[in-house]
């Protein structure tokens, strides 16, 4: 009889998970002067780096556990309700749109760091204390956040909330 080994299966498919988002993370930071969305969102650059209010709406059960580590985790550099500080951009952005940038990139911003590539703040360093989970939950606080001040239409069913 052949032995199932769950956690062997589960590490391979987050090993090909992770190669799969690094090479999309790889193809999404590339400076490509000549595509033609880079120009408009570059022109965001100098300026409304800070949201002035952000309404905040309905919160599910795991965008409430995300506001309670984003305000720990995040808040600081992206600021309360992910409005934006002079050392962070806003979330709650059109920039942070799900078309533009996927959960996916989220993960992977918050997971490895990313490299400064929309505004003049400086590199994004990892948040390496926030578990995979964690992350999710981050996210939906964002995705809801973005919902309720009509950044997009629905929260994409790829988010875990």
């Amino acid at each position: 009889m052949t032995h199932y080994n769950y956690r062997a299966t589960r590490l391979f498919a987050l090993a090909a998970l992770s190669v799969c988002l690094m090479l999309l993370a790889a193809a999404c930071s590339g400076e490509d002067a000549s595509s033609d969305d880079t120009g408009a969102y570059e022109a965001t650059q100098s300026s409304d780096t800070t949201v002035a209010s952000v309404t905040e709406g309905e919160l599910s059960q795991a965008g409430l556990a995300g506001e309670r580590l984003f305000i720990a985790n995040c808040s600081s550099c992206h600021g309360l309700q992910a409005s934006g500080t002079a050392q962070g951009p806003p979330l709650v952005h059109e920039i942070y749109e799900s078309g533009h940038h996927s959960n996916a990139s989220f993960v992977i911003a918050v997971a490895r760091g990313v490299r400064q590539h929309h505004w003049q703040f400086g590199n994004m360093p990892a948040v390496p204390d926030l578990s995979i989970d964690e992350i999710h939950q981050v996210i939906c606080y964002v995705r809801e956040l973005q919902l309720a001040n009509d950044i997009i239409d629905q929260i994409p069913t790829s988010t875990p909330c």
